[in-house]
């Protein structure tokens, strides 16, 4: 299969699950083959796609991956996914669980046509009868493609060849949306004042001292702020500074609220 051809079918799968899709997308430095944005209640949701149209006994290696995720990180992406109709090389599949970016490969890629070509079946093969005559809208809800989000654990076979060993319970990746949350800073304060407010609620049930809540609420703010950014980010230097930036707002507000109130 030729390159266009793959971005094309990647790009159509994607649209087909709610995304609109941007095909050789340009950035300040790189052209990405693939940008696409998902709305969400909270926000735009970004998946930067890489489309490699190798032989197979090309891999793709380390330096794809970490190219990826700098443009990644430059555009605020949520998810970096990879697409090969080759293999990856071991240290490639390693870095990417590590990092929770989406490998997939040739057996992927089939895997996915499969799926496509027989709900594409369904569609067509659909009776228009004078009870169901609605025309065929895709929607945010179909499910054609969560293996591009959907990250199953990888393990080597002969030749240094990966093959996914089947899904895994995977934070990031069964749950989108919820990653796609924590990563927007006014729906983290949001969350951060919400669940400090119970935390400290709860506490002065049992004991009214004001000092113990006023430290129970500053506590539980900071744990928080560095937790929720830690596990969408996973990013150290990301997580001290965004970090910081949610719990000094938090702090903030809470400071004009006492001030109103």
């Amino acid at each position: 299969m030729e390159k266009n051809r793959l971005v094309q079918f990647v790009g159509k799968v994607m649209e087909e699950s709610g995304f609109k899709v941007y095909k050789d997308f340009k950035t300040s430095r790189h052209i990405i083959d693939i940008y696409g944005v998902l709305s969400t209640v909270v926000g735009d949701m970004g998946v930067v796609v890489a489309v490699k149209n190798y032989d197979d006994e090309w891999e793709v290696g380390l330096d794809v991956l970490k190219e990826m995720e700098m443009i990644g990180k430059t555009l605020k992406a949520s998810k970096i996914v990879v697409v090969t109709s080759s293999h990856f090389t071991k240290s490639a599949a390693n870095y990417g669980g590590r990092r929770n970016i989406k490998l997939i490969d040739k057996e992927g890629l089939v895997a996915i046509a499969k799926k496509f070509s027989k709900k594409e079946e369904n569609v067509y093969e659909t009776p228009q009868t004078e009870e169901t005559n609605d025309e065929y809208v895709p929607s945010t809800n179909s499910r054609i493609v969560p293996s591009i989000f959907h990250s199953g654990k990888r393990s080597l076979s002969k030749g240094g060849k990966t093959k996914s060993s089947g899904p895994s319970i995977n934070y990031g990746d069964l749950l989108p949306e919820l990653k796609g949350i924590f990563k927007n800073t006014i729906a983290l304060i949001v969350i951060v004042l919400l669940l400090s407010s119970l935390i400290t609620y709860i506490i002065g049930i049992f004991n009214k001292n004001t000092a113990l809540i006023g430290v129970s609420k500053i506590l539980s703010s900071a744990i928080l702020a560095y937790g929720l950014v830690f596990a969408a980010e996973k990013d150290l230097n990301v997580t001290l500074t965004k970090g910081t930036i949610v719990f000094f707002i938090s702090m903030l507000i809470y400071v004009i609220l006492i001030i109103l109130l």
